[in-house]
C-alpha cells in the first residue's frame, strides 16, 4: 500500500497530543514526532528580537500617508 497524504498536526496542549498520539497508535498509523521548527532560526531570532524591542518602546509610528514619501 502506497499513501502519499501527509497530515501536520498542531495539537496546541499536551492533552490533545498524548490523545492524538493515542488515537494513532490504537489506529496502527504510522507517525512521526518532531521538534524542529519549519522557520530559519536566524528568522526566527529577528522576530523575537523585534518583540522584544516592541515591549521596551523601540518603535516608530508611521502615518499612511507617509509611508511612500
Amino acid at each position: 500500500m502506497s499513501t502519499s497524504n501527509i497530515i501536520i498536526v498542531h495539537p496546541g496542549s499536551e492533552d490533545k497530543f498524548e490523545a492524538l498520539k493515542a488515537f494513532m497508535k490504537a489506529f496502527k498509523i504510522k507517525f512521526e514526532i518532531t521538534k524542529e521548527s519549519p522557520y530559519d532560526p536566524d528568522f526566527v531570532a529577528k522576530i523575537l528580537q523585534g518583540d522584544e524591542d516592541f515591549k521596551k518602546g523601540n518603535f516608530k509610528i508611521i502615518k499612511t500617508e507617509d509611508l511612500w514619501k
